[in-house]
């Protein structure tokens, strides 16, 4: 593979160069502003270097507030993601049986859907179960798009281990509950780790699906959101969205560095 991207021409090279700076160019500017000492917006050249953008931005309420609960609900869709696609994967891995692909579908469908389907969809569903839209809500609509996630990292893992360990513990005297504590539990530890990783940047900076399902709570997507009708507070937006990049960014690279080198297992789990 290396040697293969050693033979590409240069000007292919180039190019590939070109749109990764494309992509990371609004996030770059964004990084520099959050730091520009001048509060007029996105003057050019920055003027000077300052620190006091973050101070103000994390001693006002409505941020902490925000930051706060976006914390809370993507711990939250974590562990529900965790708890469901866990049980699917095992369900599904091994055994052969009518609807498994229905089932697989479903389970993919609300992460493949333009946000605004799956939020329309369960703005729907929460107003035919009459629940009113609240912390809840939210949480549930993200764990249904985390659930793929875990699913896909499971899977993969438990495809790549040997099922004759579950059959020698089985025969060695040891319950269901046992060889899974103490024989796949440990397997999986890694892939459970990452999708959770995952799971959580996916819920902390969802923001369409959140739109339909958040009621009247701010979650940190939201603020920003409505932060672009307030140009004063420009600096303060800045210094959030860093905020929000690094916050979101490390358990991405944490679950790569955890995963990688099962890319094959994980396609073929999908």
């Amino acid at each position: 593979m290396h040697s293969d991207l050693n033979r590409a021409p240069w000007w292919l090279k180039l190019m590939a160069f070109g749109v990764v700076g494309l992509l990371f160019l609004p996030l770059a500017v964004i990084a520099v502003y959050a730091f520009n000492a001048e509060s007029a917006g996105y003057s050019f050249p920055p003027k000077g270097f300052t620190l006091a953008w973050f101070g103000a931005a994390f001693a006002r309420e409505d941020v902490m507030s925000a930051i706060g609960l976006s914390l809370r609900l993507a711990s939250l869709a974590t562990l529900l993601a965790i708890v469901l696609g866990t049980l699917a994967s095992l369900a599904l891995y091994r055994r052969d049986f009518l609807g498994k692909d229905a089932i697989t579908m479903m389970l993919i469908l609300p992460i493949s859907l333009p946000g605004i389907i799956t939020g329309l969809a369960l703005l729907s569903a929460y107003r035919l179960a009459e629940l009113p839209s609240g912390f809840w809500t939210i949480a549930i609509g993200h764990a249904t798009f985390c659930v793929v996630v875990i699913y896909n990292n499971v899977v993969a893992r438990l495809r790549r281990m040997s099922y004759s360990l579950v059959e020698a513990s089985m025969d060695l005297g040891a319950s269901a509950g046992q060889t899974f504590f103490h024989v796949v539990l440990p397997q999986m530890a890694t892939a459970l780790l990452a999708g959770g990783m995952l799971a959580f940047a996916l819920s902390f900076d969802e923001i369409i699906v959140t739109t339909f399902t958040a009621g009247s709570e701010v979650t940190l997507p939201i603020w920003m959101l409505n932060q672009l009708t307030r140009p004063r507070d420009v600096p303060i937006t800045n210094v959030v969205a860093l905020s929000v990049m690094a916050i979101t960014a490390l358990p991405i690279l944490v679950a790569y560095y955890l995963t990688r080198g099962t890319e094959d297992i994980a396609g073929s789990g999908k």
